[in-house]
């Protein structure tokens, strides 16, 4: 008996052409245009993939939601997607609501490329790997304990879906593999057949 937990990353927030802002747990911005496609997108992959979530779990934030809402609806599934406040996005303290290009010159490229690629936490920024790291090793449990044999789909941020790897037990095996940073729009797949939670995809682009 095989759970699938489907993760996937919320839509863009700004189009081509607006500025750029580091958005995180205080800024509920809505969908851009451009996101809209991608949920859309997200949907259709999971209608012509035949992945249908038999529970769906989202962010507290409208980015999440309505990227549920639209997926949902692309891949013909009637559902009430469940909101956590778990699944936010991380909170970019001194950097929330900052045009890109001024957070990259505080902090500098090499604090961005080690937070992308191995997420450790910017100084100035309120997050707590640890505690996020906990977040999915909890829900995994919950999942397994509740609904077993179930497709699970959570849609969250990058910033919080990057520390999902935490419940394969072997996140140094993950990183071997696979860089932590999901496209907008992006999904992955992690399956648990009886013995340990595995990932079989990691930032699909549908």
């Amino acid at each position: 008996m095989t759970t699938t937990l489907l993760i996937a990353r919320h839509g863009n927030t700004f189009d081509s052409g607006d500025v750029i802002l580091r958005v995180g747990a205080r800024t509920d911005l809505p969908l851009s245009s451009s996101g809209v496609e991608q949920a859309k997108k997200l949907g259709l992959y999971l209608r012509e993939h035949a992945i249908m979530p038999d529970l769906v779990f989202t962010s507290e934030l409208k980015r999440a939601k309505e990227t549920a809402a639209y997926a949902l609806t692309e891949a013909g599934y009637d559902a009430k997607p469940e909101t956590r406040r778990v699944f936010n996005e991380v909170d970019y303290g001194v950097d929330e609501g900052l045009p890109e290009d001024d957070v990259v010159a505080r902090l500098g490229k090499d604090a961005l490329r080690a937070w992308e690629d191995d997420s450790v936490v910017p100084d100035g920024w309120l997050a707590d790997p640890a505690a996020m790291r906990q977040g999915w090793l909890d829900f995994g449990a919950e999942i397994l304990r509740d609904h077993a044999g179930k497709t699970i789909l959570v849609v969250t941020s990058n910033g919080v879906a990057r520390f999902a790897p935490a419940l394969t037990g072997d996140e140094a095996g993950f990183r071997a593999r696979y860089k932590p940073k999901i496209a907008t729009g992006g999904l992955c797949v992690l399956a648990h057949d009886g013995g340990a939670w595995r990932i079989s995809d990691w930032n699909i682009r549908p």
